[in-house]
């Protein structure tokens, strides 16, 4: 096999690409556990009979790895994804992935099926040795009351599951309606999957922000060149896809999304006809959001204003930070109109949430 994912780590260090963190080093030696289980057994036999020339032992256990915001853990999983030297890998943020499962239940329930998740598991699993998921997250009761089987379903097929995650497992889903329902997908988590803390001190994608820029005015092409600079910092520059949220059935899409980071122009989040719950949505979905080209708001555009107003606000409650262009600074973006009297608190908030310890 080719070189470790801790070598590897440790020239991205030399290299000045990686800073160094002690609990990140922690975590290497899990993923290269699985890599090289992985690589060690490349024929794997599928088709109609599926699992049944797999072996168990042939399966390693998955990983959990959770921790707080911005300590690195999408980094190492993509990082292990990518020099990860099988074919059969798919790397995914949750919310997109059951996205697509409940896409696929409503497809298969359509067609008569009687056990609508046999079906779409056995396609997901199809071709698949290592299952990749981002950002693990249930708030959603329709994801909650599947995914536990689901997940059954791909690990008897042999598919190995690595999650990243700001929650311990036993938080997962907290509160939720028939939470007790959910439980055994907890236990399912403990028992086939290692969990592991990435319990590092610093947080990264803040400490890129700290002391740098963040609000750009005017919205010119040398405010474009500023805000990719900084989408290419937090991303790592990887490719981005759309994140779609599901509120109370109907679909809410950020253009852009990689590594909790999300990208959007203010027509996209604010010219359409979205409320509170979708803005909570993209809040709860969100570390950072970055908003291009606000316009100058008056009563020509009083409800993208109104908007707007309703989604700084769920930005704000939630600690989500703010990258963004604008045609002027905070206190000049409406000066005029129905609301510019209530937009003083908006502006308020765009000028604190600018502040380098703001939501630490």
């Amino acid at each position: 096999m080719s070189e470790s994912l801790q070598d590897i780590y440790a020239a991205r260090v030399a290299e000045g690409r990686i800073t160094p963190d002690p609990a990140q080093e922690e975590a290497l030696p899990l993923f290269d556990d699985i890599r090289a289980h992985l690589v060690a057994v490349k024929d794997k036999k599928r088709g109609l009979l599926g699992g049944l020339f797999h072996k168990p032992e042939d399966v390693p256990d998955g990983l959990y790895l959770w921790g707080g915001v911005g300590r690195g853990k999408s980094m190492l999983m993509d990082l292990f994804v990518e020099h990860l030297p099988i074919e059969g890998k798919r790397r995914v943020h949750f919310h997109a992935f059951m996205q697509e499962v409940q896409e696929g239940l409503h497809q298969a329930r359509k067609s008569g099926e009687s056990d609508a998740i046999a079906p779409v598991a056995a396609k997901i699993a199809k071709d698949l040795r290592l299952l990749a998921l981002d950002e693990m997250q249930i708030t959603d009761i329709a994801d909650a009351m599947v995914v536990g089987r689901l997940f059954e379903h791909l690990m008897k097929k042999g598919v190995v599951i690595v999650t990243t995650s700001n929650r311990v497992p036993n938080d997962l889903y907290k509160d939720g309606l028939n939470r007790q329902l959910f439980l055994p997908f907890i236990d399912l988590i403990k028992d086939r999957l290692v969990v592991h803390e990435l319990a590092s001190h610093k947080d990264y994608r803040q400490d890129r922000l700290t002391g740098g820029q963040v609000y750009f005015t005017p919205a010119n092409s040398e405010a474009r060149q500023a805000i990719e600079a900084v989408w290419t910092d937090l991303t790592g520059g990887g490719d981005a896809e759309p994140l779609v949220l599901n509120v109370k059935n109907r679909e809410v899409e950020i253009p852009a999304y990689r590594n909790g980071v999300g990208r959007a122009k203010f027509h996209e989040l604010c010219g359409r006809m979205l409320g509170p719950a979708d803005y909570l949505a993209i809040a709860d979905a969100l570390k950072v959001l970055v908003l291009e080209d606000i316009p100058a708001l008056s009563r020509q555009n009083f409800n993208e204003a109104k908007r707007f107003v309703t989604l700084i606000d769920a930005l704000y409650e939630a600690h989500v930070r703010l990258v963004a262009s604008a045609a002027a600074e905070p206190e000049y973006l409406y000066l005029e109109g129905e609301g510019s009297f209530e937009f003083e608190r908006t502006a308020s908030r765009l000028r604190e949430m600018q502040d380098k310890d703001w939501g630490q």
